[in-house]
C-alpha cells in the first residue's frame, strides 16, 4: 500500500510540473527579469558566465539583454530577430518564424501551442523545484532538450542542452509577470555605422 501511495505521489508531481508550464504561459502576457546564465562543458567545467536581463511580450516579442561580460542585446520585434554585437560593432537580423522554431525563446515567448513544436515530459523534482523537459520535435535546432524548473508559479531556471553536449543554465531572479512594457522595448535599428548581416 505505501509503494502505490509513494507512486500516485510521483506521478502526481510529474504531472503538476507539466500544469506548471501550461498555465505559465498561459497566463503570462509579459514577463521581466534578471539572469545569470553559465555554460558547462561536456564534462560539467563551468567555460563562460554571463548575466544581464530579460523582457517579453507574447507573442513573438522580447528584449535578451547581456550585461556582462560582453554587450549584446537580442531583439524579437514580431517578424525579425535582431542580434546587436556592441564589441563587434555588428547586427545579425533573420526572419523571426526560422529563428524561433523550436528554439527556448519559443518556449517564453512564442504562442501558447508550444506542444506543437515540443514534446513535454515531466521529470523528477529537485533542488526544490518542479521540472519539465521539452524536446524539440524539430531536427533543426541547436538544442537537444530544455528542461524548466518552476518554484510555484513561477519560472526560476533554465537548462538547455545543445548537440554538442554543452549545457547552459539560465537562473532567474526577480521576474515579474505581466508587467506593463513600453512597445519600443521590442523595436530595433541598427546604429549608424555598424555592419548588418543577413536580411
Amino acid at each position: 500500500m505505501l509503494g502505490a501511495a509513494l507512486l500516485a505521489s510521483a506521478a502526481c508531481t510529474l504531472a503538476a510540473s507539466a500544469d506548471r508550464l501550461k498555465a505559465f504561459v498561459e497566463q503570462t502576457r509579459t514577463a521581466s527579469a534578471e539572469f545569470n546564465q553559465i555554460v558547462l562543458d561536456r564534462g560539467g567545467k563551468t567555460i563562460q558566465q554571463s548575466s544581464g536581463n530579460l523582457k517579453f511580450l507574447r507573442p513573438g516579442k522580447f528584449r535578451w539583454t547581456y550585461d556582462a561580460p560582453y554587450e549584446q542585446l537580442i531583439v524579437g520585434d514580431g517578424t525579425k530577430l535582431w542580434i546587436y554585437d556592441k564589441d563587434l560593432n555588428q547586427v545579425t537580423v533573420r526572419s523571426l518564424d526560422d529563428a524561433l522554431g523550436a528554439s527556448p525563446a519559443a518556449l517564453l515567448a512564442g504562442d501558447n501551442a508550444i506542444e506543437k513544436s515540443f514534446d513535454l515530459k515531466p521529470i523528477a523534482a529537485k533542488d526544490g523545484l518542479e521540472w519539465i523537459e521539452a524536446t524539440p520535435k524539430s531536427s533543426d535546432t541547436t538544442f537537444e532538450r530544455i528542461r524548466m524548473g518552476f518554484k510555484g508559479p513561477d519560472l526560476d531556471t533554465m537548462e538547455l542542452k545543445d548537440q554538442f553536449g554543452q549545457v547552459t543554465v539560465i537562473r532567474f531572479t526577480d521576474l515579474r509577470r505581466n508587467p506593463a512594457l513600453a512597445a519600443d522595448l521590442f523595436t530595433f535599428a541598427p546604429p549608424n555605422g555598424v555592419d548588418v548581416i543577413g536580411e
